[in-house]
C-alpha cells in the first residue's frame, strides 16, 4: 500500500509540474487542481499510515 501511495504521489507531483508548462487556460486550472488533490490525498494517506504504524 505504502509503495502505491508514494508511486502515486511521485506521479502526482511529476503531472503538476509538467501542467505548469501548458499554456494558461481552462483545462491546465482543472488539470493542476486534480493533481494536487491527488497529492495531498496520497500525502495524508502516507502520513496516516506512518502514525500507524508508531502506535
Amino acid at each position: 500500500m505504502k509503495a502505491l501511495l508514494w508511486f502515486v504521489l511521485c506521479a502526482a507531483v511529476a503531472a503538476n509540474v509538467s501542467f505548469n508548462l501548458m499554456e494558461n487556460n481552462a483545462l491546465h486550472i482543472v488539470l493542476s487542481a486534480v493533481s494536487g488533490l491527488v497529492v495531498l490525498a496520497s500525502g495524508t494517506g502516507l502520513w496516516m499510515l506512518r502514525r500507524e504504524a508508531r502506535a
